[in-house]
């Protein structure tokens, strides 16, 4: 006789689409959040403010900025000659922190949001199980990831077509090379910072397990950014820096070298990768032993 001939309930297998359901309805209700919303506005604004303070200061013909390397802000630079550059000062100006800050935010929300507002439990009602609903929140703060680099790039890609001249433009080895192949490039390494943002989305996804508040949740993650970001500038924990998160952050600059030195950027996505699997797994072991109560 079987089980749902005597009655004893029969445990249902949620099926792949029903898992592309809830990824879709998590992404829905994450992208239509105030909260989301503001904070993609203030990464669209950076590249406009930047923008606009190149076009003043260099309104004199005197050069913007002081570098004359390439790495980092010293794209600056070369935003006055060619707009697409204005992408890469964008990216190097909001991965320190605002990028950073954006992601930590919607991933410290992730679990405590949930916990606090009281739907966390009625989540779990549903056949999604512990494990796949904790997978779906991380692909869901990756999606944000993304997003949110491509805002920064798109806003910096209009502004400096609109305030400077666009064309053929030369890598930091000196050599020339076309504007489609600019753009190229341009779109890797909005890949490559999107990647160097997962390390500390698994973070916040593991501090968002350990309670149930979204705003505490919130604020730990961003302050352990902080923490890593003034640990990485200290020069007497040299040995230590190789290990932080955002140690290798703007290595993306490397991708406008020619030849393209891949190093850093292999070790940056090594790092990230590290991360995601620590803290995921930290993440898991704490959310599916965790007693849940709202």
């Amino acid at each position: 006789m079987s089980r749902a001939e005597t009655g004893t309930p029969v445990a249902r297998t949620p099926s792949p689409l029903w898992s592309l359901g809830l990824l879709r309805s998590e992404l829905a209700t994450t992208f239509r959040r105030w909260r989301t919303l503001a904070l993609l506005g203030v990464l669209a604004a950076v590249p406009v403010l930047v923008g606009i303070a190149v076009k003043i200061e260099t309104g004199d013909g005197s050069p913007a900025g002081g570098g004359s390397g390439g790495e980092g802000p010293a794209f600056i630079a070369q935003v006055t000659n060619n707009g697409l550059f204005l992408v890469f000062t964008a990216l190097a100006a909001t991965l320190p922190f605002f990028l950073p800050m954006a992601v930590g935010v919607v991933a410290g929300d992730a679990i405590a949001g949930e916990a606090n507002a009281g739907t966390l439990r009625y989540l779990l009602v549903a056949p999604a199980g512990r494990t796949r609903l904790l997978l779906t929140k991380y692909a869901t703060t990756v999606v944000f990831c993304l997003a949110a680099t491509l805002v920064v790039a798109l806003s910096a890609l209009v502004v400096g077509a609109l305030l400077f001249p666009l064309g053929d433009l030369t890598t930091i080895s000196g050599t020339r090379i076309g504007f489609a192949e600019g753009l190229g490039r341009a779109l890797l390494i909005a890949l490559a910072v999107a990647a160097s943002l997962t390390g500390i989305a698994a973070l916040g996804l593991f501090v968002s397990t350990l309670t149930n508040s979204g705003i505490a949740a919130m604020a730990t993650t961003v302050g352990l950014l902080i923490t890593v970001q003034i640990l990485d500038q200290i020069p007497q924990l040299d040995a230590l820096h190789p290990y932080l998160f955002s140690h290798y952050w703007l290595s993306f600059a490397d991708l406008m070298r020619e030849p393209v030195l891949w190093d850093d950027l292999t070790r940056n996505l090594g790092l990230q990768a590290l991360y995601t699997a620590v803290f995921g797994s930290a993440a898991w072991a704490r959310f599916t032993a965790k007693d849940i109560n709202a």
